[in-house]
């Protein structure tokens, strides 16, 4: 097995979480003497899965040409040690320097999301998106990525991402491969969500169980669409005084129409940057982004 992977150049398996992950990435045929042991498809997965083993979040990076700015951000560095804070369009977070002297500094709760990455018909990567039910109280009917609030038996982000996933869309965490995190993002609401990234390497084993409660539609989308020009539009925003820029993606699937944006538009903006590992085709405009010094439960993002 291990002089197959090999002949493969891959130099290590040690990146996997387990040799059940590797299993469903490669199709083993032991009675054949072919030197390869993976179909297209799972050599391609496998692969991406390699590649974003190793991706390492950026580090954050100061604001502010004075001392008190330069000694909050060491502090930030010690406190989160997650890589930079962006905000729900990925945005960096530098917290205000007055922010140092509260007794109690503003720490948003966790929550993760999954972005489960699949190869469509024609080779393409796609990624699983749902519709939020209309009946919801926040965010009714908008389009989001699988995902929540972090629980107190969840041992890890990706434990988040894939528990919310099953509850959501019946999405079994077995069938997800977790290969990576990227940088925290900040909700709308000043949520922290993590962006866990999964390789679903055989999309037949899934058959969408929507929870209806939370959950009008499962669709997906070609990931390669949020670094492309084509479809999108943007609108201005403020917020503590920096303009920005919000980006909104238009997709049509089986005669239904879909508006990607917000968060969501955000984080596969980012993701996509990072599996295609270039940056998107058009202006992010991205402003130093401030914390505000009191936050309350009605503090939300304009």
């Amino acid at each position: 097995m291990l002089s197959s992977i090999r002949r493969l150049s891959i130099s290590s398996i040690s990146s996997f979480q387990s040799p059940i992950s590797l299993r469903k990435l490669i199709i083993m045929d032991s009675s054949s003497s072919s030197s390869s042991l993976v179909d297209k498809s799972s050599q391609k997965l496998f692969a991406l899965a390699q590649q974003l083993r190793l991706y390492k979040p950026p580090p954050p990076t100061p604001f502010g040409d004075d001392d008190e700015a330069e000694a909050d951000f060491e502090e930030q560095k010690l406190e989160e040690r997650v890589g930079k804070v962006v905000s729900q369009l990925g945005f960096q977070e530098s917290v205000t320097p007055d922010a140092v002297v509260q007794k109690e500094r503003f720490k948003p709760k966790r929550a993760a999301v999954l972005i489960c990455l699949f190869e469509g018909v024609d080779g393409e990567l796609r990624v699983i998106l749902t519709k939020r039910s209309s009946k919801l109280s926040t965010h009714s009917g908008e389009v989001a990525l699988p995902g929540g609030k972090a629980e107190e038996g969840d041992a890890s982000d990706a434990d988040t991402a894939t528990r919310e996933a099953k509850e959501e869309i019946g999405l079994d965490p077995s069938l997800v491969n977790v290969v990576t995190c990227l940088e925290p993002f900040l909700s709308k609401h000043l949520l922290r969500v993590i962006p866990v990234i999964g390789i679903l390497s055989n999309k037949k084993e899934f058959n969408p169980i929507p929870n209806v409660s939370e959950v009008e539609t499962v669709f997906d989308v070609p990931l390669e669409m949020f670094l492309k020009d084509e479809k999108r539009k943007s609108e201005e925003r403020e917020w503590m005084g920096e303009k920005y820029l919000i980006h909104l993606f238009d997709y049509e699937m089986d005669d239904k129409k879909y508006l990607i944006w917000g968060l969501t538009a955000g984080i596969l903006i980012r993701a996509a940057s990072v599996v295609y590992q270039r940056p998107p085709a058009f202006l992010e405009q991205n402003p130093k982004f401030k914390l505000p010094k009191v936050v309350d439960k009605n503090t939300t993002m304009s």
